[in-house]
């Protein structure tokens, strides 16, 4: 892997003090997976920060997307007086921002008091999952493939369009199509570069199967330096294209005439101490591939499938992300497992130290801590209680009928998390209870709300 973009605090330092940096970005994941933080002048950061962190208002882990203060958090609430937490530059996270002139950016991990975790922080979620599989012997790895849509607007145009009738960058389906690729690739081909100088390698990009839709897929890491680098990526990428006078949306389904917006999840286990696949054995294999999978990948493709009900809720954590799981789009509506099958919730692909488990139900809206730590859970619990997986399914899940189906609904996520007594016990109930409040706000909010479908519907003719 290149190092290529990546600092260690000695050359951050000496970047610094050279005047090549000027500007170092502090910041971490929030509920929603934005990065939020502070732009901090590079000598202060040298003399102040560096060791000791920064403090940022505890709300902003209990806020919703418009910043507001949602009562109702036991972590924290006007009751409290939302204080101050510490966030805590995490050293291995250093980089260069290559988009941005003379500027460095460092991710944070948000601590208490005391400087101790804060346990509902997304990227402590997912470090609390790893740490409980490194105790096994097990380091877990994976890739997220993050899909999104480019348009022929500003952010302000579309915004001044109240957001309808948004041009995008292309008028036909061009998964694979390299005549429409290259009229994209001053924009795709900027963030590929320039991700890639930022210490977050790329293998590659392709056109998607809507207009103006694209992917870039990152090479695979450790979960949590994958979470890190998907959350780097999707935060350049918008900052590229407005500086080029584009728009690109991850939201999950923007549009409901064309395809949504997915993030598909490759994972795969590692022995800690050898660094051989766990996942390859030497059993029987898939009927009509070279895959020979161990008993622990049985065990964990099992946790998946029992959990994947309860889970989605992190795969889709918005009103929106449910309108994505439409049959013939390539998004799932059946939990099942198939080898190499686009129908499928669960795909399992290669063979060898390749063979890995893609999970097909998170889209582009999913904060790829949350998403990754599910995972883990799920398949660690398999592991722990060895659970075997149903047959494997050979055809079209689309029409599958005795199969269970992907949650239709935010309401029916949430009742399938809140009844969970995995998440309870794999995130703990102050974790989850966080999170099911957030959820359950934005239901709440959206239910408030009056939208141009209803006013189209029902204005003159209710």
């Amino acid at each position: 892997m290149s190092d290529a973009g990546r600092l260690g605090r000695e050359e951050l330092e000496q970047a610094i003090r050279s005047g090549e940096i000027d500007t170092v970005i502090t910041a971490f994941p929030d509920l929603y997976g934005r990065l939020i933080g502070k732009r901090i002048t590079g000598s202060f950061f040298l003399d102040e920060v560096a060791d000791h962190g920064m403090h940022v208002c505890d709300y902003l882990l209990a806020c919703d997307m418009e910043m507001d203060p949602v009562p109702g958090y036991g972590f924290t609430s006007w009751e409290t007086g939302y204080g101050d937490m510490h966030c805590q530059p995490d050293w291995s996270t250093a980089r260069r921002a290559a988009w941005l002139p003379q500027t460095a950016i460092v991710i944070c991990d948000c601590l208490d008091d005391d400087g101790g975790p804060i346990g509902v922080a997304p990227r402590q979620v997912l470090q609390r999952q790893t740490a409980r599989a490194l105790e096994r012997g097990i380091v877990a790895k994976g890739a997220s493939e993050l899909e999104f849509f480019v348009f022929a607007e500003t952010y302000e145009s579309a915004h001044e369009k109240g957001y309808a009738n948004l041009s995008t960058f292309g008028n036909y389906v061009e998964d694979y199509h390299l005549l429409q690729s290259t009229k994209v690739e001053p924009l795709v081909g900027e963030i590929r570069r320039r991700v890639a100088e930022s210490g977050v390698p790329v293998e590659f990009s392709k056109g998607e199967w809507g207009p103006g839709q694209h992917e870039i897929n990152l090479r695979y890491a450790e979960l949590v330096e994958m979470a890190d680098r998907h959350t780097l990526y999707k935060h350049a990428a918008k900052e590229i294209a407005w500086a080029q006078q584009r728009s690109i949306t991850f939201m999950a389904k923007w549009h409901a005439e064309h395809a949504g917006n997915s993030m598909h999840v490759h994972a795969s286990l590692w022995d800690a101490e050898t660094g051989k696949s766990l996942f390859a054995g030497d059993g029987d294999p898939i009927p009509g591939t070279r895959a020979r999978p161990s008993k622990l990948f049985r065990h964990w493709l099992a946790g998946q499938l029992e959990h994947a009900r309860a889970m989605t809720l992190f795969f889709a954590p918005y009103v929106n992300s449910y309108k994505r799981f439409v049959a013939g789009t390539f998004a799932p509506t059946a939990i099942g497992w198939a080898y190499d099958n686009r129908t499928a919730g669960f795909r399992v692909v290669g063979h060898g130290e390749a063979l890995r488990t893609e999970c097909r139900i998170p889209g582009g809206d999913a904060n790829p801590y949350l998403a990754f730590a599910v995972i883990l859970a799920a398949g660690l619990d398999g592991i722990e209680r060895e659970l075997e997986p149903p047959p494997i399914f050979e055809g079209n899940l689309y029409t599958a009928e005795d199969l269970p189906q992907v949650p239709r609904t935010l309401g029916d996520a949430i009742a399938e998390a809140e009844s969970s007594e995995f998440l309870r016990k794999a995130l703990g109930d102050d974790v989850l209870e966080h999170y099911l409040h957030f959820a359950r706000t934005e239901k709440r909010k959206f239910d408030e709300t009056v939208t141009t479908w209803e006013r189209a519907r029902f204005l003159e003719r209710a």
